[in-house]
């Protein structure tokens, strides 16, 4: 990573869309919309939600940037990934209750543990701060108990944090934020307007019809779409210039089936970064249930681009090579102190970024 590039620092929470569950019902999750409004002082866990579960075995996936692809498989979660930047670091929990698990990256792997005397959250558990911008794989499963050690079954995930490059050093770059009534945004199908102060310019749009779907164009190096997750959503579909389209899952993992409950407003439902400096087209698509009396919403809270003052679009490394740093010992005391130690080579500038993070999450409405 140039550390004199304008870098930006992107956290992806469990509740977004770019994290797909294989079965949400072993997952347990906080209903995030019974603790409205949301303030982060009163919550120990990123944006107040977390996803845990004592299944061992079982897996979720991270799709990013749009080129990747996820995949499920029995063993854990996989992280399959374009030009994530050279840092990824995940965050969950540790204590009594928790196991041990192994991190894959790259075909290396290692055995870690969450377990611990006294609950620690906010807890690493994988850093690296040297991967090369390039296709990474990451996997992580969930041993549980392990033989001799006094550890439980669970694992607890609560939000991932990677670093992309915005512009080259010099650059400076500026956010637009498109509403859901911009008139830049081409709606087909039918959509309607839901008021609520909770959401980005006070208001959402959404769709419960097959197909139905929203289009733009931009100029820009990074994009982001943000709508709710709730039940009754379902699967949607982007597509980004003429790459293939990649599949996501609005519905949220609490509540019922086809409620309108365990609703979470602002989540990241779509990224992309490293893009050249032409002119960019994007579409998302409801995909509905064929034959089916009920049909899923799809939504649109607000989308953000950033525009560069000049343009450094990242080559894939030849090597593929990568270096990753030992996740958090059972004895840290929380994440934010296993993340010194084991990030202690970054620079300082991108650790400030996070400031930046919030401003674009939260602040931005």
């Amino acid at each position: 990573m140039d550390p004199n590039a304008v870098n930006q620092n992107i956290t992806v929470d469990d509740f977004d869309s770019l994290v797909t569950y294989e079965n949400q019902d072993i997952w347990l999750t906080p209903d995030p919309s019974k603790n409205l409004p949301f303030n982060q002082s009163d919550s120990p866990w990123f944006a107040g939600t977390y996803h845990v579960t004592n299944v061992t075995n079982t897996s979720f996936s991270f799709n990013f940037d749009g080129e990747s692809y996820h995949s499920s498989s029995p063993a854990g979660l996989v992280l399959t990934a374009l030009e994530t930047g050279p840092t990824l670091f995940i965050y969950g929990a540790a204590g009594p209750a928790y196991g041990s698990y192994e991190i894959s990256i790259d075909g290396s792997s290692n055995v870690s543990t969450a377990h611990a005397a006294a609950n620690a959250t906010n807890y690493l558990l994988f850093g690296t701060s040297g991967l090369t911008y390039d296709n990474h794989t990451l996997k992580v499963t969930n041993l549980g108990a392990q033989s001799g050690d006094e550890g439980g079954n669970e694992l607890l995930f609560d939000y991932l944090q990677t670093t992309v490059q915005l512009a080259p050093a010099g650059a400076t770059v500026t956010n637009t934020t498109l509403e859901e009534t911009d008139p830049r945004l081409i709606y087909t199908g039918n959509w309607t307007i839901n008021y609520n102060p909770i959401f980005s310019g006070g208001g959402s749009i959404f769709t419960n019809h097959s197909n139905a779907s929203f289009s733009f164009s931009f100029n820009g190096s990074t994009l982001y779409i943000f709508g709710d997750k709730v039940d009754d959503h379902g699967f949607y579909s982007v597509i980004l210039d003429d790459r293939p389209a990649v599949q996501f899952d609005g519905k949220s993992g609490c509540g019922g089936v086809f409620e309108h409950a365990c609703e979470k407003d602002n989540t990241l439902k779509y990224f992309a970064s490293n893009l050249n400096s032409s002119t960019h087209t994007v579409t998302l698509t409801n995909a509905g249930i064929n034959g089916s009396f009920f049909v899923p919403r799809a939504d649109l809270d607000s989308v953000v681009y950033t525009t560069p003052s000049e343009y450094s679009v990242r080559q894939p490394s030849a090597s593929g090579s990568s270096t990753s740093s030992p996740a958090a010992s059972p004895t840290s005391t929380s994440g934010a102190a296993a993340l010194s130690a084991n990030a202690s080579g970054l620079n300082i500038a991108f650790l400030a970024l996070c400031s930046a993070w919030w401003w674009l999450r939260f602040i931005r409405r």
